[in-house]
C-alpha cells in the first residue's frame, strides 16, 4: 500500500522545477498513485493572492502550501509542490511540520536560469523593475542535504524525472 508523501521542488526561478513536476505527476498517475499538483502560479492566484513577495510574505506562502500539503498527504495522497522557496530556515519548518516531506533541489546556475528565462523575469529584476527578485535581487540559499539533487544543466527532464521514481520506489518504497 502506498503513503502519503510531498515531492518539495525548489531551485531558482527557470531551473525547471516545473517542467520536471510535470513529467513526475504524470508518471505517478500512470501508476494510478493519487496525487495533486500544487505550483507556485495557481497557488498565488487563489491561496495567498493577499501575499507580497518580502521575506515575511514568502515564508507565510510556503507555510500556508505546507499545511494544504500535510493534510492531503496524512491522507495517503501525494503532494508534488513545485516553489523556489528560496529561504532554508522555512524549508527546514516546512521539513518539520509534514510528514513524508523529500526536498527536491532542482540545481541550475544563474547564468543558465536567466538563459531559459522566456517571460523575461531576470532581465526586468536586472533594471531594477522587479524587487525581491530571488537571484538578483533576494538571495536563494542552496539546500544543504536534500533528498535528491537535480542538476539540469548537466541532466536531461528524462534523466531528471528517472531520478526521482527511482527514489520514490528504491528508496521511499512507494510501489511503483
Amino acid at each position: 500500500m502506498n503513503k502519503g508523501f510531498v515531492l518539495w521542488f525548489t531551485g531558482l526561478s527557470g531551473s525547471g522545477k516545473s517542467t520536471i513536476a510535470d513529467r513526475v505527476k504524470e508518471e505517478l498517475l500512470k501508476k494510478n498513485i493519487p496525487i495533486e499538483q500544487l505550483d507556485g502560479d495557481e497557488v498565488r492566484e487563489h491561496l495567498t493572492r493577499d501575499l507580497g513577495f518580502s521575506k515575511e510574505d514568502r515564508d507565510e506562502n510556503i507555510r500556508r502550501i505546507a499545511f494544504v500539503a500535510k493534510l492531503l498527504s496524512r491522507n495517503k495522497v501525494g503532494i508534488i509542490a513545485s516553489f523556489i522557496s528560496p529561504y532554508e530556515d522555512i524549508r527546514k519548518e516546512v521539513r518539520d511540520s509534514v510528514t513524508n516531506f523529500i526536498e527536491i533541489y532542482v540545481n541550475a546556475p544563474l547564468e543558465v536560469c536567466e538563459a531559459r528565462d522566456v517571460k523575461g523575469l531576470y532581465k526586468k529584476a536586472r533594471a531594477g523593475e522587479i524587487k525581491n527578485f530571488t537571484g538578483i535581487s533576494d538571495p536563494y540559499e542552496e539546500p544543504k542535504n536534500p533528498e535528491i539533487e537535480l542538476k539540469t544543466d548537466k541532466s536531461s527532464i528524462e534523466e531528471c524525472v528517472k531520478q526521482v521514481i527511482h527514489y520514490l520506489k528504491e528508496v521511499y518504497q512507494l510501489d511503483l
